[in-house]
């Protein structure tokens, strides 16, 4: 029994081995400025990490006989206290794999209040993206970003308050994203994990990225369910208006049933079919061959 034990250990272990991504640690040197959380960081179960304050991502390389040159970043939910970092990170980035997508799944710095420490990482992360783009066979032009939840906010923040060429997205996904951080239709415990518990009305207005659409802000999916308990779908509604206004292509796609942090998984519910909707836009933006 004791020898079959081990056996199944080192076979875990190997397993582990073979699926694990390459790390890229976005501040090799440290990062300039501190979250102030000084816990460990820890599993608050398998699927979810809380207390991130080390930013890096994992790279998931799309395979070489069907690339088609595009890359995301996925940026998991979490309520900014922490990452989903299985249903909302590696199954969609080998989701992208599956479709030739060159995939980096982003544990960013949980801000404790700190508002641009998780926009930060975001745009260090495509910086990087675009200097190795090469290197991992990406055409620089098709670098987008994709967000779940708060996830979905951190997102449309890095497509709505870029400074430079290599900050912008080339296109962003929406997944039932918290978009505002106006108190009567945003995420309460996001909008306080980000701005703190009193922010002034010029925070709030900054991070409500339905106010910050410009005409260069890229073409989006997005996709919310009605029912959705946890973020009102008002904020994929009032984004997609700001984004028709200045004439940004975007889609909006709602579902009856689905809840909140329904993923890609399959739960036998109207959501389901998202992934499907996803994958059209993304031929018809020319992403995928």
């Amino acid at each position: 029994m004791k020898q079959l034990f081990i056996s199944v250990f080192f076979l875990l272990l190997f397993c582990h081995a073979l699926s694990a991504q390459q790390e890229i640690k976005l501040y090799p040197n440290g990062s300039h400025e501190s979250n102030g959380i000084t816990l460990p960081e820890t599993y608050r179960d398998p699927e979810f990490i809380i207390n991130t304050s080390e930013p890096r991502m994992y790279v998931y390389p799309a395979p070489k006989e069907i690339a088609s040159g595009a890359a995301v970043l996925i940026c998991p939910g979490g309520g900014y206290v922490g990452v989903a970092q299985i249903k909302e990170g590696s199954e969609i980035a080998k989701w992208f794999n599956d479709l030739g997508v060159t995939a980096f799944v982003l544990y960013y710095r949980m801000p404790n209040g700190h508002a641009g420490l998780p926009l930060a990482d975001a745009q260090t992360a495509l910086k990087i993206i675009h200097k190795r783009a090469k290197v991992w066979n990406i055409d620089k032009n098709k670098i987008g970003i994709m967000g779940f939840s708060a996830g979905g906010h951190l997102a449309s923040t890095a497509g709505t308050h870029f400074r430079t060429k290599t900050e912008r997205p080339s296109f962003m996904i929406l997944a039932y994203p918290v978009v505002t951080m106006s108190k009567e239709l945003t995420h309460a415990g996001s909008r306080e994990n980000l701005l703190g518990k009193d922010p002034s009305a010029e925070l709030v207005r900054q991070y409500s990225n339905e106010l910050q659409v410009t005409k260069r802000t890229p073409p989006t999916f997005i996709v919310h369910a009605k029912d959705d308990g946890a973020v009102p779908i008002a904020n994929s509604e009032n984004l997609l208006k700001a984004l028709k206004a200045k004439n940004v292509p975007a889609e909006l796609h709602t579902f009856d049933v689905g809840g909140h942090g329904f993923g890609m998984r399959k739960n036998g519910i109207p959501a389901d079919n998202w992934p499907e909707l996803l994958k059209t836009w993304l031929k018809e933006k020319k992403l995928i061959n």
